[in-house]
């Protein structure tokens, strides 16, 4: 089976866990090709991003939650499906720790593991303006930018306008991303299996809006006014455009979704009630 890896190396253990995966593979007979940049010294293939998904069946993502959105932008669209490594410690999307890499890899190779499917979403600029990285898979995220002030922000629903916000910014987010900066803010968790879409407001001026879910297959327009004529718009909190008051945003449902590998003792509601803490007694005072 051909492997590919994208790992961030400034979280500890990194290092480790790589060299791990690079002995795995040479004992399996199993091919391995690494993404740039790596910093790892080792004579087993390197290529750039937009070459991976052409040698590979699978890629292993190494870092935290930020790390599998960018490999999920990088290999999505080719239906290469994504095994995340959490080497941090909160992490919804990469699930599995180092001391699991090698069992998960041979779970792999014999096909004892679960394909899920996680929406994205498509960001246009109406101005033309074309973005290097359109698509998101946790949220897509309309802010005030560099200034702290309220921003006015018009949202409309397949050509109708459903409600105006006034705000310190707008969250438009997957299934996915509803336990991501949505859930900050107030969202709604939904099950990453849904057919939906969350557009959740942050410190939003009026105690009347509130997070609203609608149908992922609705086509969202957004529309910005501010004092300062200055605004952001940010993708997986990783790919950031600026924007002014002249500057429409169109967002829609990709058309292809990421397949994360996933395996039956990590459920949804597993990952939830690790994450979250659900369940846990809280500590007394005098504990």
């Amino acid at each position: 089976m051909r492997f590919g890896l994208i790992a961030n190396l400034k979280r500890e253990g990194g290092a480790d866990a790589v060299r791990a995966f690079i002995r795995w593979a040479e004992e399996t007979s199993n091919e391995l090709v690494l993404c740039r940049p790596l910093g790892v010294e080792t004579d087993l293939e390197m290529v750039g991003p937009d070459l991976l998904s052409n040698k590979i069946d699978i890629v292993v993502s190494m870092g935290g939650d930020g790390t599998l959105l960018s490999a999920a932008r990088k290999v999505g669209s080719a239906g290469i499906p994504v095994l995340g490594i959490n080497l941090g410690s909160l992490g919804f999307l990469t699930q599995l720790t180092p001391k699991q890499l090698i069992h998960s890899l041979n779970a792999i190779v014999a096909r004892k593991y679960q394909t899920e499917y996680r929406m994205l979403l498509k960001a246009e600029l109406a101005n033309g303006t074309t973005l290097e990285s359109p698509y998101a898979l946790n949220d897509i995220v309309i802010d005030n930018g560099p200034v702290s002030r309220l921003i006015d922000i018009n949202l409309s629903v397949n050509g109708e306008e459903v409600i105006s916000y006034r705000a310190d910014g707008l969250i438009i987010a997957t299934p996915t991303g509803s336990t991501a900066y949505s859930l900050a803010v107030g969202g709604p968790i939904l099950h990453p299996g849904m057919e939906a879409v969350v557009a959740s407001p942050i410190s939003s001026f009026s105690l009347s809006t509130r997070p609203m879910v609608f149908s992922s297959r609705e086509t969202f327009e957004i529309s910005i006014h501010s004092d300062h004529d200055q605004s952001g718009l940010t993708l997986d909190g990783q790919v950031m455009v600026g924007l002014t008051n002249n500057d429409r945003v169109k967002i829609r449902r990709a058309g292809f979704d990421v397949k994360l590998i996933t395996f039956p003792e990590n459920s949804f509601y597993t990952v939830l009630k690790n994450k979250l803490h659900w369940g846990h007694r809280p500590i007394a005072e005098d504990e």
